[in-house]
């Protein structure tokens, strides 16, 4: 299976629309040969999603969104900081569903034997648990994020804004990762700097380190803002 609906329902931070299409790819050199999961709003563009506040349904409080506003010079929110681009993959798989290119398709054979994104744009918690059991029981591993709080540490990690939150999330046993502006910041204590990034010199793809997947005994994780 090369694409499949997942999910079309209602989003559990809300109750809006949302829809959850996963892809399966070989083009990203950073991760590898991957299953990307886009969670969306199912009946607004992500552009207009992003610049509205819409976005809400599937990212949640999270700060990167940025602002919404009514400026009508802005294609989206104001000082976003989402490393996601809304304009290309997002906007090409929310296109693509509208013209009905995706068919609803079994979680388990998407995810059977390969390395899944999950939440490549969105946050996971927005979607009923079970599409993600599904999705990763017969996987090869994962990577996970989640900017709420305490959801699914056997899954997810916790992606931290500060220092501080990323202390208080170590503090109850659960691993985060970080987004620091500079080397600098690293707790090297607690956090490792991701293995894939420029940074570290890109050692390894994601498919690979299987680092960023729940809790366990390794370091959390922390990559320099690009």
């Amino acid at each position: 299976m090369k694409h499949a609906i997942i999910y079309n329902g209602p989003s559990l931070l809300d109750g809006q629309p949302i829809v959850v299409i996963a892809t399966y790819s070989n083009r990203n050199t950073k991760t590898g040969h991957v299953v990307q999961t886009y969670i969306l709003r199912s009946d607004i563009n992500p552009l207009e999603a992003s610049k509205t506040g819409q976005d809400y349904s599937i990212c949640g409080d999270c700060i990167m969104r940025g602002e919404p506003t009514t400026d009508p010079k802005r294609k989206i929110a104001k000082k976003r900081k989402c490393y996601v681009n809304l304009g290309q993959g997002v906007l090409i798989v929310f296109k693509s569903y509208q013209r009905g290119v995706y068919q609803e398709g079994s979680a388990r054979d998407m995810g059977r034997g390969r390395f899944v994104r999950v939440g490549t744009y969105g946050d996971p918690g927005a979607v009923p648990s079970e599409v993600w059991d599904e999705l990763l029981a017969e996987a090869d591993t994962w990577t996970a994020y989640s900017h709420q709080s305490g959801w699914r540490p056997d899954i997810a990690m916790q992606s931290a804004d500060t220092h501080d939150q990323a202390k208080a999330h170590w503090a109850e046993g659960r691993r985060t990762f970080r987004v620091i502006v500079d080397l600098g910041d690293l707790d090297k204590s607690n956090e490792a700097l991701c293995p894939a990034s420029k940074e570290a010199g890109r050692r390894v793809q994601c498919t690979a380190c299987k680092l960023c997947k729940g809790s366990s005994a390794a370091k959390s994780i922390a990559i320099v803002e690009h």
